[in-house]
């Protein structure tokens, strides 16, 4: 599933072709997303033009004179800029044509991402309206962690994946952040220190700005809009490693489930 970091180079490689673009059409293939694409999408966008492109938690925002759409990647979806698009291809299920000849176009082949529309900022949308902080504003800070976290008792890894605490921190990057840190992903939330809470805010900012820089991960489906895998997951220190050598210490990494998620981790360097 695409995490922050994927969600925000998509952003990156899309904003310069189409921010201050006009939409000239609208072409909804197959509706049925996550929710269905509202039917008056195209009526809405079309003579649009997409004023700037911001990224809330894994939501993709499209800022117009007049609305927003929101779109968010799925399980497996991706947009690609295209200029000579080819054929479509099964699981192309939306698309954009903007002024300058360019066209993007929403490929999901689990169909679990969404294309909604929002006549204001969108900041109210019930998807957005309760939203925590993004983790790498100055708003996520071990003070106000702490504040979040003190009656938690669930893991940390839990709390950390919580998008009321911190948005965007999903399963792959809570596991790297939490190595980084030092700290065992089971350990209580509330029983954190200000201290060590320090160090994870850090660890969090410092794994998703360098995941940005690589371009995010590739596991199975995600590439940018010009159809590159990211090269995060080459430096991963944890996640997906269980039973191989600590790349710190060379102890064994542990593997348990937490939330129903894979969870690895140090038993030396984690504490």
């Amino acid at each position: 599933m695409p995490e922050l970091p994927e969600v925000e180079t998509t952003r990156r490689s899309v904003a310069p072709y189409v921010e201050r673009q006009k939409v000239t059409a609208v072409r909804v293939y197959d509706p049925r997303l996550r929710w269905p694409v509202p039917r008056e999408l195209r009526r809405r966008l079309v003579g649009q033009i997409i004023d700037r492109i911001e990224r809330r938690s894994k939501y993709l925002l499209f800022r117009t004179e007049h609305g927003t759409l929101i779109v968010h990647l799925g399980m497996a979806g991706s947009l690609r800029v295209y200029r000579d698009p080819p054929p479509r291809r099964a699981h192309d299920h939306v698309e954009l044509e903007f002024g300058n000849g360019v066209v993007l176009r929403y490929h999901d082949p689990r169909r679990f991402g969404a294309m909604l529309w929002s006549p204001r900022s969108a900041t109210d949308h019930p998807l957005l309206a309760k939203l925590g902080p993004e983790p790498l504003s100055p708003e996520f800070a071990a003070e106000q962690l702490l504040k979040k976290i003190r009656t938690r008792t669930v893991a940390i890894k839990l709390a950390l994946m919580d998008s009321s605490v911190v948005v965007g921190v999903g399963n792959i990057y809570a596991n790297e952040a939490l190595f980084r840190a030092g700290i065992r992903p089971t350990t209580r939330a509330n029983r954190i220190s200000l201290p060590r809470l320090a160090r994870l805010v850090d660890a969090v900012q410092d794994t998703l700005g360098e995941a940005i820089i690589k371009g995010g991960s590739s596991l199975r489906d995600y590439v940018d809009s010009n159809g590159e895998p990211g090269r995060f997951q080459l430096d991963y220190y944890v996640y997906g490693r269980a039973g191989e050598p600590c790349r710190i210490c060379g102890t064994a990494l542990r593997s348990i489930r937490l939330g129903g998620r894979a969870t690895t981790y140090c038993r030396r360097c984690q504490r």
